[in-house]
């Protein structure tokens, strides 16, 4: 494409999992949500496997190790080693230590993870601003984290100490639905200190580097249920990716992105690494895929025949994106996507 935005969807002729090397899947809503596996990512991911593609699991929760991260896939079905797994707390541990000398204090704010990445990397975690720490990490610590951890983060920036975080999610996916993620507990320290972290996780650029150095990988495939982490960080780091409907993202957000939030290909669930991609093409002034239509008329997008849901998702994004161009879609969508039950 010439443009320097995405206008739709692509196609792919043979199934995502040969297209690509490896698959970079984010976890928490994509694999599983709240420790359960979602439906049809075991099997999906044992085909992939077994097909050859590499499989390595990046993710911005830096609670759990990836020894931890990698027992638990384990235990759901999803073989993998520690070395299969990537996470924020990785990325930011080596954010500090490029810039910290070796043996710093940094006062931790969150959980194991993040204290065995800062330990491979050659820095010390303390648990007070009394304890002199040049540095603040926060990452997410799980429901029980006390609050009191945010005042202490709070005493030693106020004292200096430089501030990290290991990544800005507002929300994470639970088995009971959307709860705030570590972005919410970072705006507490920030409205309290009135300082900006560094930070390393997806979208931005540590955490592609930490796991482009940890995969290897040739041709990538990013697969992630978020626009604001996963797509971005695909589109920053200039590869593909694949939003599946499992987790945070839905319908009418997708159609409403703007390009830095487009993913390569779209699909329902991890089943959609095994397959092909239908193409989405022009059809007079609108665009079609499968059996579905979708055009603009007036400021509503519009949204005619029958057929699998998705493929109607693919051509009103195609609709939607080539009319906002460089922006963001405001057209009313709300009777095209109801028509889509997903």
């Amino acid at each position: 494409m010439s443009q320097q935005y995405r206008s739709r969807p692509l196609g792919s002729d043979v199934a995502l999992s040969e297209a690509y090397d490896t698959a970079l899947l984010d976890l928490d809503g994509v694999v599983y949500a709240g420790g359960h596996a979602i439906v049809h990512a075991v099997e999906s991911l044992g085909s992939a496997r077994e097909g050859g593609m590499h499989l390595a699991y990046v993710t911005n929760n830096a609670l759990r190790t990836p020894d931890a991260v990698a027992e638990h896939l384990t235990e759901l079905g999803v073989p993998a080693d520690a070395t299969d797994v990537i996470t924020s707390a990785q990325a930011v541990a080596r954010l500090m230590a490029d810039q910290l000398p070796s043996g710093a204090r940094v006062l931790v704010v969150g959980g194991e993870g993040l204290r065995v990445a800062l330990r491979e990397r050659g820095l010390v975690p303390v648990e007070s601003a009394d304890d002199d720490p040049v540095a603040v990490v926060q990452g997410f610590g799980g429901p029980d984290l006390p609050w009191g951890r945010f005042a202490e983060a709070a005493y030693a920036i106020s004292r200096g100490a430089v501030w990290f975080a290991s990544n800005t999610d507002l929300t994470i996916p639970g088995a009971r639905g959307i709860a705030p993620g570590n972005g919410a507990a970072v705006e507490v320290v920030r409205i309290a200190t009135g300082a900006e972290p560094q930070v390393a996780g997806k979208p931005l650029p540590p955490m592609h580097r930490e796991t482009v150095l940890r995969t290897g990988a040739k041709r990538p495939l990013v697969v992630g249920d978020r626009l604001d982490t996963d797509i971005e960080g695909a589109f920053n780091g200039g590869v593909d990716s694949l939003l599946v409907l499992t987790g945070v993202t839905d319908a009418a957000q997708l159609i409403a992105a703007e390009p830095r939030y487009r993913p390569t290909y779209v699909d329902r669930d991890l089943r959609g690494l095994l397959t092909g991609q239908p193409e989405v093409s022009e059809d007079g002034d609108g665009f079609r895929c499968g059996g579905w239509t979708a055009g603009v008329r007036g400021e509503v997008l519009v949204l005619d025949g029958e057929g699998d849901a998705i493929d109607g998702l693919r051509a009103l994004c195609a609709a939607a994106w080539t009319h906002a161009g460089e922006g963001a879609c405001g057209l009313d969508a709300r009777k095209a996507v109801a028509r889509l039950d997903l």
